[in-house]
């Protein structure tokens, strides 16, 4: 059953579609055609119940008329003439004899029944049903009319079926044949709009088909698509759009580290082709070896760095959450980088508490990234404050320094690898310090901005990380 589904599964959606709408409208023919069948048997029955019926009202009238039995028992012949099928039963007796009238021409059993009293008129409620040896029906019925003398006479009238019989298995064939036209009649027309309908959408497999890494700045024509189509034709340029830029970005990144590694690469060549050329001493060598270790510690930090927003990126394991004070925390980091700030003149100032729950050593790192950033740019004797608080039930910490203003255009592109406003500057960061600061928000839940607030004589720039409410972090 299992392969049998799986295969219509992979059936062509136009094919099944139209098989699936004719066999709707199959049933709903068949439906309609069992409803008129069943109303015109019932109707059939309806009219044989009165002709019953209305044969023994009449005798009855006939005979309380004084009218001579004996002169209905000689014209036997009349009964067979006024009957009008060769197969309908007539049969006056009178009670405990023989009867005196019998037009059975087809010998049919009639079934039991019990006769109306000759005071009470007879309704289509007392005929019954029965059934001939070759399985015709037939409706019965049976009256009493008290004769002149006083005597109780017996009517018994049957109509046998055959003609009705007939006249509905002609129909029902009718209806089998009506059914089977309208299922391949709506089957092959419903294939044949299904086709012509869904063409937008062999249109925009070809579009998608023709899309490459080269050329996925495409989009899908939105032009004279059905609304069904339009919203997945959306998402579909929505989900190009995010390839795209992940595309670019890889593209990009894979560019700057080729960069990034081949300076450091192409300095401990150089140095070591210069070292080589001649004989040195050795304090020439041990200060070629002490600046090759600056740059393989370089390369190192790189590499780290690396493989960090790597496993970032592709998180499984869950974060070591932990209730954290903010004012020990933040003191903790200042305190680390008390000596690289105070050789510029640099104070670092915390302000606010509070608790904040994250993972510690997540935390420690991209605030130590915040901060190193700040004491690397930062003016000369200026201030760099570090301030914990809350905005709408989340907790914010805010590293806040003086400095060079930076444009908005490089506010947005800040925390992307390898980014530097100043390209001069790249031979003292690898650029990958505020995108791991991002990865490590992106772990939490949270989000990471900065901003840039233009004063004199020099601009404010705010580095916000922004964590979620702890509420909100448990029901995720």
């Amino acid at each position: 059953m299992s392969l049998l589904a799986r295969r219509w599964q992979a059936t062509s959606l136009t094919l099944r579609s139209a098989i699936l709408f004719a066999l709707v409208a199959a049933l709903v023919v068949s439906a309609a055609g069992g409803y008129l069948y069943n109303a015109m048997r019932q109707e059939m029955i309806y009219r044989s119940d009165l002709q019953v019926t209305g044969r023994i009202e009449y005798y009855r009238n006939v005979l309380s008329k004084r009218f001579p039995l004996d002169r209905l028992v000689a014209n036997t012949g009349m009964f067979e003439n006024m009957l009008g099928n060769e197969q309908d039963v007539l049969i006056f007796r009178i009670q405990g004899q023989e009867p005196l009238i019998s037009v059975n021409p087809g010998r049919v059993q009639l079934p039991s029944v019990t006769p109306t009293p000759s005071d009470h008129p007879q309704l289509l409620s007392a005929v019954r049903t029965g059934e001939t040896r070759q399985g015709v029906p037939l409706r019965v019925a049976s009256g009493l009319v008290k004769l002149e003398d006083g005597r109780v006479l017996q009517i018994s009238v049957a109509h046998v079926m055959v003609n009705e019989q007939k006249m509905l298995a002609r129909y029902l064939w009718r209806v089998v044949a009506a059914v089977a036209a309208a299922f391949l009649v709506i089957a092959l027309l419903g294939y044949w709009v299904m086709r012509r309908e869904l063409r937008p959408l062999r249109r925009m497999a070809a579009e998608a088909a023709a899309i490459t890494p080269s050329t996925l700045a495409t989009r899908l024509s939105e032009q004279d698509a059905p609304q069904e189509l339009q919203q997945l034709i959306v998402s579909f340029n929505a989900m190009l759009s995010r390839l795209n830029e992940g595309y670019q970005r890889l593209t990009q990144f894979s560019a700057d580290l080729a960069h990034e590694i081949r300076t450091p690469v192409g300095a401990l060549m150089g140095q070591c082709q210069v070292a080589l050329y001649q004989s040195r001493s050795v304090e020439e060598y041990e200060t070629l070896l002490s600046s090759n270790m600056e740059e393989l510690e370089r390369i190192s930090r790189m590499v780290e760095n690396i493989l960090f927003l790597a496993r970032a990126s592709n998180a499984q394991s869950a974060l070591n959450y932990r209730s954290l004070d903010m004012a020990l925390e933040l003191q903790r980091v200042a305190d680390y980088f008390e000596g690289l700030a105070e050789e510029r003149g640099i104070r670092l100032i915390c302000e606010g508490e509070g608790q904040l729950w994250a993972d510690p050593m997540l935390f420690q790192r991209a605030l130590s990234n915040l901060v190193a950033n700040a004491v690397r740019y930062a003016d000369e004797e200026s201030r760099i404050i570090l301030r914990v608080g809350t905005e709408q039930g989340r907790q914010v910490v805010e590293v806040i320094n003086q400095g060079p203003a930076i444009a908005e255009v490089h506010l947005k592109k800040l925390f992307e690898r390898f980014y530097r406003v100043d390209a001069a500057r790249s031979s003292h960061a690898s650029g990958l310090g505020l995108a791991i600061v991002r990865a490590i928000m992106t772990l939490h839940g949270g989000e990471v901005h900065a901003r840039c607030h233009p004063q004199s004589p020099a601009a404010q720039i705010v580095f916000s990380l922004i964590f979620p409410a702890r509420e909100e972090k448990n029901a995720a």
